[in-house]
């Protein structure tokens, strides 16, 4: 990429883009301007055939009440191939600026995805995701909105500068009307597009906010709904909506302000020529021909000279959304991956983590943290809120690097494995279960390679999914609807699970991946794992006591440091904050009936839990 646009005026920052945006697309723009110059050209040599054609045809004609018929219709043939030409002209010049605008604006999109792909997960936590669609999106269609009118400008330069030169050839008096019109138009444009580019900057931000307010209310249209908050979610939106909608109402009256004027100064330009040149007509130093001439060089630079106001007005726009475009596409903090590859048939992983430290920002979570898993074993990670237990699946699985200290598998540093050796050997299950808009099969294979039916039967399986997906009457056709939403909560985690599974993950990590599942199915899930053809190594972390007890091993949390480690028996016995924190719900209990409140419907009943398995 080019570097970044510095803080100018907005007339060269935009000038900046456009020549990017010819860099990147050179023959559609060549293409492009040949069809407008082409076209531009045969404009002006339409001015100068229509003069002669009134001086030498018409005039003569009126004066001898006679019409030259075989003039005529060399003159109505010429008129027509000129005409026919231009059209030629004008179909190659929108045919090029059409398909530079869209390739560029296809090629960014591209890009800023991509980049989006890159960056780790903590970027895209301090942006919106509504801000990012807009980036990719609204900001990229707003970057290079001038290219469409911008061969058009650059034949009617062409076409201006050959019309100076035919006016000053014509007569000097008549050549200073143009040089006192061009400029003046030009410097209206300038003054246009300096007060023009803050309003565009507010109105296209205003666009990304409504893009992430309007996003934000959808993906939480549950908690809008059930909390009885839709009147609130609209005054939420129409405050941003309304503010769009003044932006863009200041940025229509400026253009309305300015567009009036800029239309008529060559139109103003066309009546200064005819009383000039009325005025040297009488005196003799030019003719007819030259009057209409004149005149219809006015009359047909009015129009393409739009075009490069139109270049003009939309440059401020173009800015804002390119800067916007460039601060993703600019974005530091990629991770770096090595070389190393680890087998995919190595059996279950060994995870080790040394002396590990991890802050969000000035916010410690982690303190040396050292804890390893043993291959094939099923290791509980347990602790209170906010302990550090979801950081360290993240940081297992390499979605973040840690501050300080190591992380390995198999004894490879995971910073120097290969982006795909580390994908092929992890797999995340995070808290939220997150299905796709697609079919039962295409959420468990993701069209990865080699992932046919019977792993994902075979995955469905080990995460006890296949009963409830074999009852569906479409099987792995089934369509889940956006975010699975005519599935059950703990379909949706078995599902999650299966996704992970059908890779055949030698190191499995999940983060309280089951809490919608019953103790039953749970316990299920986690023999399947051990019994599987492919067993993996598994990092649970566990709340509830029931699935900590399933566990080899327990490794306990305080304040983001590593307390104890041992089996669920021995920390129940020896670390007072552990027992507190897996025993707090049997007391709580034991309270409440101490207290005569205890209900015995209040007791989960696993087996009407379990009905939600056949759902």
């Amino acid at each position: 990429m080019d570097g970044a646009i510095p803080s100018r005026g907005v007339i060269k920052r935009g000038m900046r883009v456009l020549w990017m945006a010819v860099k990147k697309q050179p023959g559609s723009y060549a293409l492009a301007t040949f069809g407008a110059i082409m076209h531009s050209t045969l404009v002006l040599a339409g001015a100068f055939v229509s003069a002669r054609i009134v001086d030498q045809v018409v005039v003569p004609s009126l004066a001898n009440d006679e019409v030259a018929v075989g003039a005529l219709w060399l003159a109505v043939v010429v008129l027509v191939l000129l005409s026919l030409f231009k059209i030629i002209g004008m179909f190659i010049r929108r045919l090029g600026a059409g398909a530079m605008q869209f390739r560029l604006q296809a090629d960014h999109r591209r890009e800023v995805t991509r980049r989006y792909l890159d960056l780790p997960v903590s970027w895209h936590q301090k942006h919106q995701t509504g801000s990012l669609l807009s980036n990719a999106n609204a900001d990229v269609e707003a970057s290079f909105v001038p290219i469409a009118p911008l061969p058009f400008a650059s034949g009617t330069l062409v076409m201006l500068l050959t019309a100076m030169i035919a006016l000053f050839w014509t007569d000097w008096a008549l050549a200073l009307v143009g040089l006192g019109v061009f400029p003046l138009l030009f410097a209206f444009n300038v003054m246009y597009a300096r007060r023009m580019s803050p309003r565009m900057t507010r109105a296209q931000q205003l666009r990304a906010d409504v893009s992430a307010v309007g996003h934000e209310s959808f993906d939480g249209a549950l908690v809008v709904k059930t909390m009885g908050r839709e009147a609130e979610e609209t005054v939420r939106f129409n405050k941003t909506a309304d503010q769009l909608r003044d932006s863009l109402i200041s940025v229509g009256r400026l253009r309305g302000l300015f567009d009036p004027i800029m239309s008529a100064l060559p139109e103003l330009g066309t009546l200064v020529v005819l009383v000039v040149g009325a005025w040297r007509l009488s005196g003799g130093v030019i003719g007819l021909e030259e009057i209409v001439r004149v005149t219809m060089l006015f009359s047909v630079l009015a129009f393409p000279i739009r075009a490069i106001t139109w270049v003009l007005a939309d440059l401020p726009r173009s800015v804002v959304g390119w800067e916007r475009v460039y601060g993703v596409l600019s974005a530091e903090g990629d991770m770096e991956y090595g070389t190393k590859r680890l087998p995919r048939d190595g059996g279950p992983a060994t995870l080790k983590f040394r002396d590990v430290d991890f802050s969000y920002e000035t916010n410690e979570v982690l303190k040396g943290v050292t804890f390893d898993i043993p291959s094939g074993k099923t290791v509980a990670l347990v602790g209170p809120t906010g302990s550090g237990k979801s950081t360290i699946a993240s940081l297992a699985t390499r979605l973040i690097d840690p501050a300080g200290g190591q992380i390995t598998i198999d004894g490879v540093d995971v910073r120097e494995m290969t982006h795909a050796s580390l994908a092929e050997t992890t797999a995340l299950v995070p808290q939220l279960a997150f299905v796709f808009d697609d079919t039962i099969r295409g959420n468990i294979a993701l069209q990865r390679h080699g992932v046919d039916d019977e792993m994902v039967w075979r995955a469905l399986r080990t995460a006890q999914a296949d009963g409830f997906v074999a009852q569906l009457d479409d099987g792995l056709d089934t369509e889940v609807g956006e975010r699975g939403t005519s599935l059950s909560g703990g379909q949706r985690q078995r599902l999650t699970l299966g996704r992970a599974l059908a890779g055949t993950p030698r190191l499995l990590i999940m983060d309280d991946a089951t809490s919608a599942v019953d103790p039953k199915v749970e316990a299920a899930i986690l023999d399947g794992l051990k019994a599987s053809e492919q067993p993996a190594s598994v990092l649970v972390v566990a709340y509830r006591r029931a699935t900590i007890a399933l566990a080899d091993e327990v490794v306990y949390l305080e304040h983001g440091r590593v307390i104890a480690r041992g089996t669920h028996t021995e920390l129940l016995n020896t670390v007072p904050g552990y027992a507190n924190l897996v025993t707090a719900y049997e007391r709580a209990e034991a309270e409440r009936a101490a207290d005569g409140e205890f209900d015995e419907t209040d007791d989960w009943d696993t087996a009407d839990s379990d009905k939600e398995v056949s759902a």
